[in-house]
């Protein structure tokens, strides 16, 4: 069954991790997905890693989908009218908008206070992770609006619930995710009227490719990593997200998510999906019930 076979999605920042997986199961389930990103066979973005937009649409035709992909700046306003005019020309309507652009390469300055960070690469940081969601959303929506029952879905790191009592990370990588929770929170109010919803939501910890890269370990052998990082027990892959995404997109009543903040652990409760593995990891009551509660590393009852 193709749940959202009909419908068009945009993936904005879908070159890989969270965006990859989201725009392949968007896929699975039937859609035509739009993967926009700098990184292209022709060309690497700042970031400077091997997976492209390219393969990402070769993805999504291969779970099921049709996947197009576009090189974007999300930053260029002019880049995100023409890519949206493109979608309105070629498809006539977009029913899906995942912001999922991200601005973070190398490795985060943990705990630097402002006045201890890098004031460059912090302001580029909130450039690419906050801007781009504004502009984006700007030129997307006019034509999401068109057609009932649109879902946007702003991609962060940290449930609002998390977010609000922890300190996170750095002082711009904390303010960055908590202006995409704003964010959505005023999609969802300006939204509301148009019969569309705006929703907030978080993988737990991703098995990115940097991160399983990082770890020295691939998908099929990740436990491995537990090793030297017993927590990382309770990772999940791109793809648990992504089935998150489209099980909100083919939710006839998806409206009763407008305004607020889940995770990918929470929704597969409600929608009864799993990871590629089979469980259910639910990383964000895990991290504050056992991580953060200083217990040792144990996923019984959390995946």
């Amino acid at each position: 069954m193709q749940p959202l076979a009909g419908k068009v999605a945009l993936v904005a920042g879908a070159t890989r991790a969270a965006g990859r997986g989201i725009a392949v199961e968007l896929g699975a389930a039937g859609a035509t997905v739009y993967v926009t990103g700098r990184s292209t066979r022709d060309r690497r973005s700042e970031m400077n890693r091997p997976e492209t937009i390219e393969e990402t649409a070769e993805l999504v035709d291969k779970a099921g989908g049709h996947g197009i992909a576009v090189p974007v700046d999300h930053l260029d306003p002019e880049q995100v009218r023409a890519l949206v005019e493109r979608i309105e020309r070629e498809q006539g309507a977009l029913h899906i908008l995942v912001n999922d652009i991200w601005g973070q390469h190398g490795e985060p300055e943990w705990d630097k206070t402002v006045w201890e960070s890098d004031l460059e690469g912090g302001l580029r940081l909130l450039q690419l992770g906050v801007n781009t969601h504004v502009i984006t959303s700007h030129y997307a929506l006019p034509l999401l609006i068109k057609s009932p029952g649109g879902l946007v879905i702003e991609m962060t790191d940290g449930t609002n619930e998390f977010n609000a009592e922890n300190y996170r990370v750095s002082f711009f990588y904390d303010v960055a995710k908590g202006a995409v929770g704003r964010i959505a929170f005023a999609l969802a109010h300006e939204l509301d009227k148009y019969d569309a919803t705006a929703v907030l939501l978080t993988p737990g910890w991703l098995r990115s490719e940097a991160m399983l890269e990082g770890f020295g370990v691939r998908e099929d052998n990740w436990r491995d990593a537990t090793e030297r990082i017993p927590h990382f027990a309770i990772s999940e892959s791109p793809s648990y997200v992504g089935r998150a995404v489209a099980a909100l997109a083919a939710d006839p009543d998806v409206r009763r998510w407008n305004g607020k903040s889940t995770s990918s652990g929470e929704l597969a409760k409600v929608y009864d999906f799993t990871d590629l593995d089979g469980s259910r990891p639910d990383a964000w009551r895990y991290i504050v019930e056992v991580e953060h509660a200083g217990k040792p590393a144990d996923t019984t009852g959390y995946r």
